[in-house]
């Protein structure tokens, strides 16, 4: 049914691939699509023929139109996977005798300027791209785009949340008020979890109009999750391997990957750019060793861009067997052909990370999904921490699984960019089509889409904060409507306007005037806050927002428990609360090893002779742990209200620990609390406000205002955390 509503191009083109007949999924998009009223949402897994569900009736569309600009465009987060989709579509787009033109900056120059003096075909482009060309050509960009029909939005989950995705909502916004209409939407994603989330950020104004479209089900999932346990006593980096009698966690975990994945091709996550250098190292050295090529590269942000390309294909090729050692880079969808199997060093932090990266292997008809999970605990001792004790990494893999399975995907959370969004448009409309007045500007922002959260009282205080800078980012005309001031012309005439992202989104530790490194500047942090670096507790004396430095000194009051902290990936309240429930249960999962099994069965004791199931409040000489089973983001106010009140503390993924402090102390203290307080008194008290590309630039109590806006569920958590301690 559907094949016989695609262009007759198009359906020749598909008899010549040898297909037999089209995915159900692929039937079902062409009936929502053809039409061409409807908003699309195509929700499946990777390899499951969504990209040709989309662009099959698209480009049909395009094959129909008689028109001299360009209807069909197709956005996506990644250089390479345009790249990708550009070799998919070449051939195609020839029979149809419709150019398919890469927009981006290292695309050639050829194509684009062809497509500007005569308008046609499909244009592949990255937001920032799409930004350069509205502010820099606005007379060619309308006409480029006066016919457009149709926008294809790849990976949308990369886009629900983070600056990128305020910033090309917004760009869809100014397309459509270009076009002085609206083009359809379809939104192509492996990875969502509450389809409502998606719908709205397609059409805010009607996502209940958004047509949903699901892929079939997932591949057969092989799966082990393997525990080790480092030495007694071992504290050294991951770079160095065994020195002593005893082989290191990491040094084992090396040879069972060597093992194992030597002779195919496989992707290896490791979290942090130092593991995966460390693994990268060690299986490298290992194939020297044994006489063998070397099968094992690293892939990560800090690499040239070439090394990255060179890891790419030759992943794709499959000619020699390779697996790459990655940190995030290889989640989204740059083609690298299907892997035979994923491995993750550490316990998942975030299931839609969990998710993306599975679906890189049991991407062919019939084989399964093969993913190893690598966990690493600490040795015990008479005197660890006793949170060490439940094996908190062990027990967060398997309720990982759990939620893998039952199909839980994080929701997104407001944007901390939201503001910098907001003042990073404003200026790219202002450069784009001149004088405006402020509500005209507003209402084309955030009239609707994920910057409507930024309230009209929010903008009147941004546009003030923006005409105090000096010099101005804006001025107002005798007739009241805004223009470009001098700092907002030298803004926007910089190479670097385009982008709203910044990759160095880090605070910089100090102590001395010694930097001792880098944590993510997502942290609930403040003057008093303890946190865990380089094998010692610091203090936090002093906070620089605009140099994003923190100033630290040692402290002293109690050892440094082993468990993870707050400074990687947000841990989800589900997740956490996932967690709690695999120590209250007795199943043994058939997944894990043999060790593992042993540290379930460890943890889950500890969690029985520490009471958890009836208390939230630990003593750990001289400290005092909290408990909460909550996520990042209730853990990190908790934190906040407790160094308010004067106490060092430390959030981290299982609650918080205040030092030097005993249980009965810490209850006394909350018991006397007169009030739990709220968002808004939280705000007061977070010194690490300006976190995206422009906030230096907006008011702080704009920024306070936000900030409690944006944590209000996690202060709502609060009174049940403080009630729970208390008895």
């Amino acid at each position: 049914m559907g094949f016989d509503q695609l262009h007759p191009q198009i359906q020749r083109w598909i008899y010549d691939q040898g297909w037999t007949e089209l995915r159900p999924i692929q039937v079902e998009a062409i009936a929502a699509i053809l039409p061409g009223a409807a908003d699309v949402l195509i929700a499946a897994a990777t390899a499951a023929g969504k990209t040709e569900a989309a662009f099959l009736p698209a480009l049909s569309r395009v094959a129909e139109a008689l028109t001299t600009s360009v209807p069909l465009v197709y956005v996506s987060p990644l250089k390479a996977l345009i790249n990708d989709q550009h070799r998919r579509l070449e051939l195609l787009c020839e029979r149809l005798e419709a150019p398919v033109i890469r927009w981006h900056g290292d695309a050639p120059q050829g194509p684009k300027q062809r497509a500007l003096r005569r308008p046609s075909g499909v244009i592949l482009i990255t937001p920032e791209s799409l930004e350069a060309m509205l502010v820099c050509r606005p007379g060619e960009a309308a006409r480029l785009f006066a016919g457009l029909q149709t926008v294809i939005i790849d990976e949308l989950h990369a886009f629900l949340q983070g600056p990128r995705g305020l910033q090309l909502a917004s760009l869809l916004r100014r397309l459509d008020d270009l076009i002085g209409g609206r083009a359809q939407r379809i939104g192509l994603s492996a990875t969502l979890g509450d389809l409502g989330v998606a719908a709205r950020w397609l059409r805010s104004e009607a996502p209940d109009e958004v047509r949903a479209v699901r892929g079939g089900g997932q591949p057969e999932l092989k799966l082990q999750i393997r525990g080790y346990v480092d030495p007694p006593g071992d504290d050294a980096p991951d770079e160095l391997e065994t020195t002593g009698a005893e082989p290191r966690a990491l040094d084992k975990i090396a040879d069972h990957l060597f093992q194992s994945l030597r002779g195919s091709n496989n992707l290896v996550f490791g979290g942090s750019r130092r593991t995966v250098e460390a693994i990268a190292d060690r299986l490298r050295r290992r194939a020297e060793a044994a006489g063998v090529p070397n099968e094992f590269f690293p892939h990560h942000g800090s690499l040239s861009k070439e090394l990255r390309e060179d890891l790419e294909l030759r992943l794709k090729a499959a000619a020699l067997p390779t697996t790459a050692v990655a940190t995030s880079t290889l989640e989204l969808g740059v083609d690298i052909g299907s892997v035979t199997s994923v491995a993750q060093i550490g316990a998942p932090r975030s299931l839609s990370s969990l998710r993306q990266r599975l679906g890189r292997s049991g991407r062919r008809e019939g084989v399964p999904a093969i993913l190893r999970i690598y966990v690493r605990e600490k040795s015990l001792a008479a005197d660890s921490d006793p949170l060490d004790r439940l094996r908190p990494s062990l027990v967060r893999a398997i309720a990982a699984v759990r939620l893998l399975v039952a199909g839980f995907v994080e929701t997104p959370r407001e944007d901390a960019a939201l503001a910098t969004a907001v003042l990073h448009q404003t200026l790219a409309v202002l450069a784009q089509r001149g004088a405006l007045r402020p509500n005209v500007v507003y209402q084309a922002l955030c009239g609707g889409g994920p910057l409507s959260a930024f309230q009209s009282t929010d903008y009147v205080d941004l546009l003030r904060g923006m005409a105090a800078t000096q010099p101005p980012l804006l001025e107002q005309g005798p007739d009241g409507g805004l223009l470009l001031g001098p700092l907002g012309e030298r803004i926007v005439q910089g190479r670097d306007f385009y982008a709203l992202f910044e990759t160095d989104q880090e605070w910089r530790l100090v102590h001395g005037g010694r930097t001792l490194g880098t944590i993510p500047l997502s942290n609930l942090l403040g003057i008093g806050s303890l946190l865990g670096f380089a094998g010692r507790r610091w203090r936090i004396t002093a906070v620089d927002d605009h140099a994003k430095v923190l100033e630290v000194t040692p402290h002293a009051g109690g050892r440094l428990p082993k468990f993870d902290r707050l400074y990687g990936e947000r841990l989800d309240d589900r997740l956490t609360a996932e967690t709690r429930q695999v120590y209250l249960d007795v199943d043994i999962p058939p997944y894990l090893d043999r060790a593992s099994t042993e540290l379930l069965s460890e943890g889950r004791e500890a969690f029985a002779d520490l009471g958890l199931e009836r208390r939230a409040l630990l003593a750990a000489e001289p400290d005092c742990h909290v408990v909460t089973w909550r996520g990042s983001s209730a853990n990190g106010a908790l934190a906040v209200v407790l160094t308010a009140a004067g106490l060092a503390c430390e959030a981290h993924d299982l609650g918080v620990t205040v030092a030097e402090c005993s249980p009965a102390e810490l209850q006394a203290l909350l018991r006397n609390l007169k009030s739990v307080p709220s968002a808004d008194d939280l705000s007061a008290f977070v010194e690490n406000l300006r976190i995206a590309k422009y906030d230096g630039m907006v008011p702080e109590p704009l920024l306070r205002r936000l900030w409690a806006r944006a944590h209000a569920g996690a202060a709502d958590a609060l009174p049940d955390i403080i009630a729970a301690c208390c008895t």
